[in-house]
């Protein structure tokens, strides 16, 4: 999360940085308060389409990325669920046939003992 705060503060300084050049530049010029103003305003809108394309650039990885995170989130605890599905499995089968084998010896023992 840090990591998209330092990139969306990074921009924000470009951006901010980038306007204040282009209205002291134009405030500097030689022409007159109407055009400058004018320029001003036009700037200011390319600007902020600048800054909408930008936020939607990075809106949209952020998204893909939590989509590939989720994705393989849900693709690891599926395989991780199968693996401890197919051991317990595994084991259940091992203790029911050795508790059969203890069941057999046991009977067997009785009935020797009966004898």
């Amino acid at each position: 999360m840090s990591r998209k705060n330092n990139t969306a503060g990074i921009l924000a300084g470009l951006l901010a940085g980038a306007a204040a050049g282009v209205i002291l530049g134009m405030l500097y010029a030689p022409e007159e308060g109407k055009e400058t103003r004018k320029k001003i305003k036009t700037k200011a809108n390319d600007l902020k389409d600048q800054a909408k394309n930008k936020y939607g650039e990075v809106s949209e990885k952020v998204k893909d990325q939590y989509d590939n995170i989720s994705s393989t989130f849900k693709e690891t605890a599926s395989n991780v669920a199968h693996t401890m599905k197919d051991g317990y499995d595994k084991y259940k089968d091992q203790i029911v046939s050795k508790t059969a084998d203890v069941v057999k010896n046991v009977e067997s023992e009785l009935n020797d003992l009966k004898k």
